[in-house]
């Protein structure tokens, strides 16, 4: 173990679960505040506790930063994820692991992120031509936010990928996107419109003074230390730097700092083998009890399911993303969501809207692990129908 002086405290599975549930805030029905609380504002404090919430393009069912967002706040509403993005201000887009919406109040370590992308574009950018990219700017600086279907391109060319867009315009907004020129100020289902940062934020009409700036490395690898302990609770190196493998010496070294003063554990987590874990001391001191049968339907996207191998590890579950595969070759079905109740993920169910006749059909229901009919099938109907609500809610 790392530290050579503190022997690591042993943990099994189910504590590690309970532990990991209550960081997710996925054992307590209303984590982030009751009526008359739980509009804009819970929005904000779920996205600055769970430190990102991954946006994606499928729309079988509810979009996932919509449905991760449901899972924790009851009463949420698509309008207040609109009014703390656009009117509050308070989160905004940009990369993590995958795009996702983040707190506004860790924009100094985005920016640093920003920084390093002018400097170092991905090579997907590297057909952007400086003229393309001045024009996007130019529209939007004299004529205010627009959407790639406010730009008109004399030239069209060939999509590389289905995803693309035959406008060259279109990448041209995403580069200044991710080198910080621009940020998303409005987003309407996957359409996205874009502003200057500067103007969006307000940094325009303020001293330059006021103005966040990019934080240190430093900085940097300890906020991924800190929200990964704030919302994993449990962490190892592989959860903290999801897909991100170049910060994971630096966070280690973070990680043995911490150690050294106190204010991080080992854990010898049961059947992790050589994967390390730590946690703060005071969280291995007050493990949950086994939480109550709250029923959660999550999206494949949900923090508590990316983690494929974490998830398998501390559940048993092994979840299978179907959606690309020959519908020969799937198990689960074609965009299968996994069933949460307590703290055992019970069932598999692939789920599709039928937005015509505002009804959630069901494809398939697996059962998994020791999910039964018998115990947990009328729990989770009750459940889904309040999921088909969510779907369809204005």
């Amino acid at each position: 173990m790392s530290s050579g002086k503190t022997a690591p405290v042993a943990l099994t599975k189910a504590q590690a679960r309970r532990i990991w549930l209550r960081a997710q805030r996925l054992d307590t029905l209303n984590p982030f505040g009751a009526k008359p609380f739980d509009g804009p504002d819970a929005t904000r404090r779920a996205v600055e506790h769970l430190g990102y919430v991954q946006i994606d393009t499928i729309n079988v069912i509810e979009r996932c930063h919509h449905h991760i967002l449901w899972s924790r706040i009851p009463n949420y509403r698509r309008a207040h994820l609109h009014q703390a993005q656009s009117i509050d201000k308070s989160v905004f887009e940009y990369w993590t692991h995958a795009l996702s919406y983040v707190p506004t109040r860790d924009l100094p370590h985005f920016l640093a992120a920003m920084k390093a992308h002018r400097l170092a574009p991905r090579n997907w950018y590297s057909g952007v031509k400086p003229e393309e990219l001045r024009k996007v700017i130019r529209l939007i600086r004299s004529g205010g936010a627009l959407a790639i279907r406010d730009i008109d391109d004399d030239v069209l060319v060939e999509k590389d990928h289905p995803w693309a867009s035959r406008k060259p315009s279109k990448r041209a907004l995403q580069l200044a996107f991710y080198n910080g020129i621009l940020t998303v100020s409005e987003r309407a289902g996957m359409l996205k419109t874009y502003d200057l940062i500067e103007r969006h934020f307000g940094w325009d009409k303020a001293p330059k003074t006021s103005r966040p700036k990019p934080a240190s490395d430093r900085q940097s690898i300890d906020y991924l230390l800190d929200r990964g302990l704030r919302a994993q609770g449990l962490v190892s190196l592989d959860s903290i730097c999801h897909l991100d493998a170049p910060n994971k010496a630096a966070v280690r070294r973070a990680i043995e700092t911490r150690m050294r003063r106190g204010e991080l554990v080992p854990v010898a987590l049961e059947d992790a083998g050589k994967t390390e874990h730590w946690a703060q001391p005071e969280i291995i001191a007050d493990v949950p009890a086994r939480p109550r049968n709250l029923v959660h339907i999550l999206s494949p996207f949900d923090p508590l399911i990316i983690q494929r191998k974490r998830l398998q590890l501390m559940f048993g579950y092994e979840h299978r993303f179907e959606a690309y595969l020959p519908k020969d070759k799937r198990i689960f079905g074609y965009f299968a969501l996994p069933v949460l109740v307590g703290e055992d993920i019970v069932a598999a169910i692939d789920l599709k809207a039928d937005r015509n006749k505002r009804k959630l059909l069901l494809q398939q229901w697996t059962w998994v692990g020791n999910g039964s009919a018998s115990a947990h099938k009328a729990l989770i109907e009750d459940k889904l129908h309040r999921f088909e609500k969510f779907q369809f809610q204005k």
